[in-house]
């Protein structure tokens, strides 16, 4: 099917003959830390392909010009549509995404314990059959003590995490296999060729060029100041910043200011400041274009020469591409003499950005409190730690066990606490639990209450003995009223030397 451009365009689907289908027209949409989406319109002589066939199947798309291979999209169908059905051949409209997009099917609700972010990524990854995965991380992320997924889909979970720690994700798509990289830099991005800019081109045209490129300039922010807050180091402000360098055309006072910074101790937290402020500033300086590249991918850095503005004559980093084709030789006769056409449109920084996806904190925010049980080794009726911490199940998680190992440390609430002094009744082993959450972070529970259920009874029955108020912590005096317990106090006093 080749003509005066020598362009051709393929496609395979699964075990299906690689003759089944004759592409007509594709569009390809992707971007860094994104998944991208190819739509695809086809013809074949078969007319009654089946849904079975298609669906879940891995396709490819193949471009080559002059019989050269140019690109490949490699990925899986998740949508598949018979249209109309010719003398000749009929017409089959499909959606492929890459097998990272299972992950949006998918939600759920779990904690991560002692864990840092590559390791949790790596188990959603898994859970999918997610291969060819490739970290390519200059930091070593911290561990994350407590880390939940609260009725949010695999794939969000995943972006908010890269976010946090300045992650970008890109799909390279290999000649025999396809690669998810999750990298936080650069450096090591695909090199491609110089792309000459010449505005004159036409759109059939087999010189590989930039047709146009526009490039913009905004005013963003200046710096980031975040802080936290950790029970352990009361005293510490932990507050880390990131300032930009370079800033032109705008004031340097723009300070995004954020508390809490979802961090516990400084490792973390420099990074994450950091991370803010390349996600705040990754459009400050962009540019548009338009090409008829193939090989133009999302992650790829691209050198830029012969243009009018010796300023842009730059290497830039592509953010996103949408390739288009049209190969009207799928029609046979009816095609009319029309040539096959392959162009696209861009979006670039300058390469020496770290581009890294906005962090919006888009977390889960608990609606309220929750109700939890209280957890143990088997046989403890107490177990805490020296801080008076707790362990709870939450009737949500599924995965945890009712043990020692269901969530991490809770801080319980006391109705008085101060230095070496106050008041102190830990919640046993069993008893249910009223969980509220620091600024309705799912990462951060604290148990604020404790209540009573149909098992865990009051000690006396109501509503017979209302005006009752009475404290229990040990079977010694579990019959006692008020009038009885005052009674009782002074002999206590007494035994205890008072």
């Amino acid at each position: 099917m080749l003509d005066s451009t020598g362009l051709q365009f393929t496609v395979g689907v699964g075990d299906l003959p690689d003759d089944t289908f004759r592409v007509y027209e594709f569009e390809v949409v992707e971007a860094l830390s994104d998944v991208f989406t190819l739509n695809l319109t086809a013809f074949s002589k078969a007319s009654q392909v089946a849904p079975a066939e298609v669906l879940q199947q891995e396709m490819i798309l193949r471009i080559y010009q002059d019989g050269r291979l140019l690109r490949q999209f490699r990925g899986v169908v998740a949508e598949f549509c018979r249209g109309a059905v010719g003398h000749h051949r009929t017409r089959y409209q499909m959606v492929i995404r890459p097998t990272l997009w299972r992950l949006g099917l998918g939600r759920n609700s779990r904690i991560f314990q002692h864990k840092d972010t590559e390791a949790i990524v790596r188990v959603l990854l898994d859970e999918y059959g997610v291969t060819g995965t490739r970290f390519n991380l200059v930091r070593t992320p911290e561990e994350r003590e407590y880390c939940v997924q609260y009725r949010e889909s695999d794939l969000a979970f995943l972006q908010r995490l890269a976010a946090e720690e300045g992650w970008h994700f890109r799909i390279e798509h290999g000649p025999e296999s396809s690669e998810f990289v999750i990298a936080d830099h650069h450096r090591d991005s695909l090199k491609l060729d110089k792309a000459p800019y010449n505005a004159m081109a036409g759109g059939s045209s087999r010189q590989s060029c930039i047709t146009r490129f526009d490039t913009t300039e905004r005013v963003g922010v200046a710096g980031v100041v975040m802080k936290d807050y950790t029970f352990r180091n009361p005293a510490s402000g932990l507050d880390h910043m990131g300032m930009a360098s370079g800033l032109k055309h705008q004031r340097p006072d723009y300070e995004h200011y954020d508390y809490p910074g979802r961090y516990k101790q400084d490792a973390s937290g420099e990074p994450f400041a950091r991370a803010r402020l390349d996600g705040l500033r990754r459009n400050v300086s962009t540019a548009s274009g338009e090409s008829n590249r193939a090989d133009f991918t999302a992650g790829a850095c691209v050198p830029l020469e012969d243009h009018f503005d010796e300023a842009s004559n730059i290497e830039w980093l592509l953010t996103g591409v949408t390739h288009h084709g049209v190969q009207p030789q799928a029609l046979e006769e009816e095609a009319g003499g029309e040539p096959t056409t392959y162009g696209n449109r861009f979006t670039a920084v300058p390469a020496t950005v770290n581009w890294c996806p906005r962090n919006d904190n888009c977390r889960p925010v608990m609606d309220g409190p929750q109700i939890a049980r209280v957890t143990g080794p088997v046989g403890e009726e107490i177990y805490c730690d020296d801080h008076g911490r707790v362990k709870v199940w939450f009737p949500w998680d599924r995965y945890g066990t009712d043990d020692e190992h269901s969530s991490a440390w809770l801080r319980v609430s006391q109705g008085w606490a101060g230095g070496q002094y106050g008041f102190m009744a830990l919640p046993r082993v069993g008893h249910e639990v009223i969980v509220s959450f620091l600024d309705g972070d799912p990462d951060q529970p604290i148990i604020t209450g404790r209540t009573y259920h149909a098992t865990n009874t009051p000690p006396y029955s109501l509503p017979a003995t209302e005006e009752h108020q009475t404290f229990f912590n040990c079977p010694d005096v579990r019959d006692l009223v008020v009038g009885e317990l005052q009674t009782l106090l002074p002999d206590i006093h007494s035994k205890l030397g008072g």
